[in-house]
C-alpha cells in the first residue's frame, strides 16, 4: 500500500477514535515516551560551557533514534504504519480541546480561564471573555498546522521516520526550545530545527484554510500579518484563520506577569468575541481535516496511477 493511502487511513482513523481514554491511561503516549526523552538529554548534557554544542548532539540523538524507530515500524507493514501515524495525528483531540473552551466559556468566566491555561502557555487569571476566546483560536490555528498538516506533511515525505523525526523534534521545541537562561544556549538547535520542519507546513496550512472559502485574494494580507509575527511559522495559519473568522487575533498579552505589546493579526477584524467564534473555528479544523484527507486520497490515486497503467 502507497504511503498516500496509508496516511488517507490514518487520518481517518484520528477522526475517528481520537485519543481513547481506556488506552492512553493504561499505556504512556508516545508524545510523553518522547518528552521523557528529551527530559533525560536536557539532564544528562544542558551541563557545562559547551551547552549550545550540546544541544546540537541532543538534536542529533534524538532525530537518529527517532528514524531508527521509524524505519522499525516500516518493517512491521502497513497496519502497523496505519495505526502509529493515527496517534502522532492529533485532529480530533485538538477540536475536543477548542471546543472545550467554548463549553467553559458559557458557564463561566472563571470555567473559561481555567480550560484556557491547559492549552496555551501565556498568564489567563486577568482574562475576559474575548481574550479567552482569542487565545483558543489561535491555539487551534497553530496547533493546526503542528498536530495535523505538518505530520501529514512529513509522512508523505519521508514515511515513519519523517513522521517521527518531526513529532520528536517538535516535541523537544516545546520543552527546550524557550529564549532563557537555562534553554537559550541548549534549546537553540531544537528551536532552529523545529522552525525548518514547520516552514512548509505553516504556509500550506494557511493555504487550505483558504481553499476553504476560496480567499485566494486575501493571500497579500496574510504574507504581510505572518512577518510581522513573532514566530517565523505561526502567523501564517493564525493569520489564515483570523481572515476566514473574521476576528482579530495575537496582540498584546501577558507572559509570566509580564506584559508584551505584540502585533496584531488582521487587527481590523473583530476584537468582541465569544464561545460562537470559537465553535466556527472548530467548525474551520474539521473542514480543513476533510479537504486535507480528500487532497492525500488524490496524491496517492495519481501515484498509484503509472502501477496499475503498467499492470494492465
Amino acid at each position: 500500500m502507497t504511503g498516500g493511502f496509508v496516511l488517507a487511513l490514518a487520518m481517518l482513523l484520528d477522526g475517528w477514535l481520537g485519543e481513547p481514554r481506556w488506552l492512553w491511561s493504561r499505556l504512556p503516549h508516545p508524545a510523553v515516551a518522547m518528552g521523557r526523552v528529551v527530559g533525560a538529554l536536557d539532564q544528562k548534557l544542558n551541563v557545562g560551557a559547551a551547552r549550545k554544542r550540546n544541544g546540537i548532539l541532543a538534536v542529533t540523538i534524538l532525530t537518529f533514534s527517532a528514524a531508527g524507530a521509524g524505519m522499525f515500524i516500516s518493517w512491521l507493514g502497513w497496519p502497523a504504519e496505519v495505526v502509529c501515524t493515527a496517534i502522532l495525528l492529533a485532529q480530533k483531540s485538538l477540536a475536543e480541546h477548542i471546543a472545550a473552551v467554548a463549553d467553559a466559556l458559557r458557564q463561566s468566566l472563571s470555567q473559561g480561564r481555567k480550560t484556557v491555561s491547559m492549552i496555551v502557555s501565556r498568564d489567563t487569571t486577568g482574562m475576559d471573555e474575548a481574550a479567552i476566546a482569542r487565545a483558543s483560536i489561535e491555539s487551534a490555528a497553530e496547533n493546526l498546522s503542528d498536530g495535523v498538516i505538518a505530520p501529514a506533511f512529513w509522512f508523505l515525505v519521508g514515511g515513519m521516520p519523517g513522521i517521527m523525526v518531526y513529532k520528536i523534534i517538535n516535541t523537544a521545541d516545546s520543552m527546550i526550545g524557550y529564549r532563557n537562561e537555562r534553554y537559550a544556549e541548549f534549546g537553540w538547535a531544537a528551536a532552529r530545527f523545529d522552525d525548518l520542519l514547520n516552514l512548509i507546513p505553516s504556509r500550506l496550512t494557511a493555504v487550505i484554510i483558504m481553499s476553504v472559502d476560496r480567499s485566494w485574494h486575501r493571500w497579500s494580507e496574510i504574507t504581510s500579518d505572518a512577518r510581522q509575527h513573532n514566530s517565523p511559522n505561526a502567523g501564517w495559519p493564525e493569520a489564515a484563520m483570523a481572515r476566514r473568522l473574521n476576528v482579530a487575533l495575537a496582540g498584546p498579552r501577558s507572559y509570566d506577569g509580564e506584559m508584551r505589546d505584540l502585533a496584531w493579526v488582521h487587527g481590523e477584524g473583530q476584537r468582541d468575541i465569544g464561545p460562537n467564534h470559537v465553535d466556527t473555528a472548530v467548525k474551520v479544523l474539521w473542514q480543513v481535516w476533510r479537504v486535507t484527507v480528500v487532497g492525500v486520497v488524490l496524491v496517492a490515486s495519481l501515484c498509484a496511477l503509472p502501477i496499475l497503467v503498467k499492470s494492465f
